[in-house]
């Protein structure tokens, strides 16, 4: 059984590092805006399996860093985890929710409606499209 849980930015730095940056130091997962975010934790057994971190800028929300541990994924935590933050947007208020999607990505997150802004970027050796999705007004 899955939970999804608010949680610490702390919590999410392990598997940024194990799944987004193998290899990297721990210390260089904390980011800025982590004490100005919410963090999302999914749990499986007890077990952390999948995480992901939303920031709030006016209605716009963006989610970042988001992982699902190599064993756990193909079996829809992600898919959850997505439901979950866009669900939490909604009922903030929110009108677009977006990322700085991976190209590794983009089916992904284009199965639940967002769309490529045509705004591509290149860092730390990977290629970025932005992908966005307006979200209905309530």
């Amino acid at each position: 059984m899955l939970s999804i849980e608010q949680i610490t930015p702390q919590l999410t730095w392990r598997l940024r590092r194990d799944i987004l940056y193998p290899g990297e130091y721990m210390h260089n997962m904390e980011m800025e805006e982590d004490n100005h975010g919410y963090h999302f934790g999914a749990f499986e057994d007890n077990a952390l399996v999948g995480v992901v971190s939303l920031f709030q800028h006016g209605t716009d929300w963006q989610f970042r860093k988001f992982a699902v541990t190599t064993d756990t994924q193909k079996r829809g935590i992600g898919t959850q985890l997505l439901s979950y933050i866009t669900a939490f947007v909604e009922r903030e208020n929110g009108t677009r929710l977006w990322c700085n999607a991976r190209l590794s990505a983009t089916g992904f997150y284009a199965k639940f409606g967002f769309t490529e802004t045509g705004e591509n970027f290149h860092k730390n050796g990977l290629d970025y499209v932005i992908m966005e999705k307006n979200l209905p007004l309530k």
